[in-house]
């Protein structure tokens, strides 16, 4: 069971000893692939194996970019928000890695993660974010060990996009699953921050398998908090298995699928909301 504390964004998590262990799997599993894996379709629309990977790529050199050497790449045009700049940048950098062998890209890869490895173990984790994680967010900026699990996440999702389109599965066991659904149900408060309920108020959500645990969000001075299960019954609870809620997270799967394999109990607009989970910037 795992209990949010009383920090806006739960308990500190150190995902960075990670990095390398999700890496060398994914770099495992590039090397492992025919030459019609690489065009193999995802979840992702439009995008084949090949492109997964030159994003990948492109969160590698971005986040070294920025971060180790102070780079300011970002720049908006006109009225564009945050997701359909990323939408526009993304797509920019995977058309242009195209171009691209997959052993480049897998090099490419082998050869920049241990640079943002290094890059991790530079940042105070308690310090600021180098980007603020707006799927947890709150009236106060994101720590910088949140902003690394969210990249953590980011890379192991997407490397069980590559595996879902090639059937390799793998790479899911507890010590690499645990961490990503741990980092995404850091969500669940700001999930629920339109819904006003008395003080004392909570929402339970018990993720089952070796990965899964319990977390619980309550009301309290007027907003939503993580915080250890409560004593006392929950308003609402959610109940689903740790494939389910991933996917979810990630929006692999919709809402309407998730709450097909969801166990809904008590308050229907707090588990209708609840089950709306979402941990990527959309």
């Amino acid at each position: 069971m795992t209990a949010l504390g009383p920090s806006p964004f739960g308990p500190l998590l150190d995902t960075r000893s990670l990095f390398p262990r999700e890496r060398h799997a994914l770099l495992e599993l590039l090397r492992s692939l025919d030459p019609d894996d690489w065009t193999a379709p995802t979840v992702c629309p439009g995008w084949d194996v090949h492109d997964i990977a030159g994003h990948i790529l492109n969160d590698y050199l971005r986040r070294i970019s920025g971060g180790r050497d102070g780079h300011r790449g970002a720049v908006f045009e006109n009225d564009e928000t945050l997701p359909s700049y990323l939408t526009r940048v993304n797509g920019v950098f995977v058309e242009a890695t195209r171009q691209l062998s997959p052993r480049v890209l897998t090099d490419l890869l082998a050869h920049l993660g241990p640079q943002l490895d290094a890059l991790w173990a530079t940042l105070p984790l308690d310090g600021p974010a180098g980007l603020d994680v707006s799927w947890a967010g709150t009236d106060e900026p994101s720590p910088a060990w949140l902003d690394i699990a969210r990249e953590y996440t980011e890379f192991w999702v997407h490397q069980q996009q590559i595996r879902d389109a090639v059937g390799h599965p793998g790479a899911d066991g507890p010590e690499l699953l645990a961490p990503v659904i741990d980092t995404f149900m850091r969500a669940l408060p700001h999930t629920l921050r339109g819904h006003e309920r008395p003080a004392g108020t909570s929402v339970r959500f018990d993720v089952t398998g070796p990965a899964g645990g319990t977390w619980s969000a309550v009301r309290h001075f007027g907003r939503w908090l993580p915080a250890p299960t409560p004593r006392s019954p929950p308003a609402a609870r959610v109940t689903t298995d740790q494939d389910t809620l991933w996917r979810l997270a990630g929006r692999g799967i919709t809402v309407e699928e998730a709450r097909t394999r969801c166990v809904l109990d008590g308050d229907e607009a707090l588990t209708a909301t609840a089950t709306t989970l979402l941990a990527v910037v959309a």
